[in-house]
């Protein structure tokens, strides 16, 4: 067993060096969201349990810290999206598989110089960062708001959520690492779709197929993987498995619909968030696929409340441009998905919770209406 540190370091060169220390001493690690509240500060510390703090001024105690299993090297917060954030717990060698994979799956003239602009406390943030630590990238650091100056200054890879792929042309970089929300439906060539999560040490399907190494496979409608990139353990409980189609008992189950055909991985969303309405399934990430390519729609979520009727009663909130879209909603719900997918109320909303990755916070909605 031996001791967490936590990193307290704003996203920059200052972070890369101390990441580059923990792998030279071998030392467990975690990275704080300096974006966050003291309070909730403190409550992402327990989550962690990390024993000590390392920022500018030096290393700092923390008393209410728990060591760490001798072969982790991270220690990290799921996104929370769906619940309260698990702490997941990732090995060195998990970690090295994750960036040697990724950097082979997008190598193109040379080696990648990557431009970091997530935040680090996440698995899509700190990946860049690992790919460069414990693999052959370089890193251009710059403010990570100035994205499309990047590739003028020597950068050829960058790593976005959807909100900076909308907001920034990024048709200069070789590639665009495109993860959290579901992607929109038209990308530029250069963009890569991927799917992956904390407990798969970043993304391990691009562009809809497994990376090399990785297995993907479909049990009763749940995508359940095994990778050399997969965690090791949560912080407070052991690594779930379940039974692949071989018959081994060392898949992991995702939590997330999909299906396979020809190789091709489709994910349809959480299985705990579909709705059954009127005898229906409505997956809430079809409908605001949909719903998102409407003009005067800036942003949407879909979710769903108990109906004597129904079951479950659809309703989308909407982010508009002030007209009103409930007709024009409706309509494209039908011809897109079918009648079962009409809302049956849709309210306008000034924002939509969601993470700093751009997931959509499921579990927050309800408290909009």
């Amino acid at each position: 067993m031996r001791p967490l540190l936590a990193l307290d370091f704003e996203l920059g060169p200052e972070l890369e060096a101390a990441i580059r220390e923990r792998v030279l001493l071998d030392e467990a690690f975690c990275v704080l969201d300096r974006r966050l509240s003291a309070r909730r500060q403190d409550e992402t510390l327990s989550l962690l349990g990390a024993t000590a703090v390392l920022d500018s001024n030096g290393r700092h105690i923390h008393k209410a810290g728990r060591s760490v299993d001798d072969d982790v090297g991270l220690v990290m917060l799921t996104s929370g999206s769906v619940a309260e954030p698990k702490a997941v717990q990732l090995t060195w060698r998990a970690l090295k598989a994750s960036a040697d994979m990724t950097e082979k799956a997008l190598r193109t003239n040379g080696g990648p110089v990557w431009f970091p602009c997530l935040p680090a406390s996440h698995i899509g943030g700190l990946a860049v960062l690992l790919r460069t630590v414990l693999s052959d990238a370089e890193l251009l650091w710059d403010d990570m708001d100035r994205i499309e100056s990047a590739p003028a200054k020597g950068a050829t890879h960058v790593a976005v959520v959807r909100t900076q792929l909308a907001r920034h042309d990024l048709s200069a970089f070789e590639k665009v690492l495109l993860g959290g929300a579901r992607p929109p439906s038209h990308l530029g060539e250069n963009v890569v779709t991927t799917w992956g999560m904390t407990e798969t040490g970043s993304g391990i399907v691009y562009d809809g197929y497994a990376l090399a190494g990785v297995d993907v496979a479909e049990v009763d409608g749940e995508l359940v993987v095994r990778s050399p990139t997969l965690f090791s353990s949560y912080r407070d409980s052991a690594r779930p498995h379940t039974t692949g189609p071989d018959g081994l008992d060392n898949w992991f189950p995702t939590g997330d619909a999909g299906s396979i055909e020809d190789g091709r991985v489709s994910v349809r969303g959480r299985l705990g968030f579909v709705i059954n309405t009127g005898g229906e399934k409505l997956w809430p990430e079809d409908l605001e696929a949909v719903v998102s390519t409407l003009t005067g729609v800036r942003d949407v979520a879909v979710t769903s409340v108990d109906d004597p009727e129904w079951g479950q009663r659809v309703v989308a909130l909407v982010v508009g441009d002030g007209s009103s879209l409930d007709e024009a909603i409706s309509a494209l719900a039908d011809e897109r998905i079918g009648p079962w997918a009409r809302p049956k109320e849709i309210r306008y909303v000034t924002a939509i919770p969601r993470t700093a990755n751009g997931k959509i916070k499921r579990d927050q909605l309800t408290h909009l209406f």
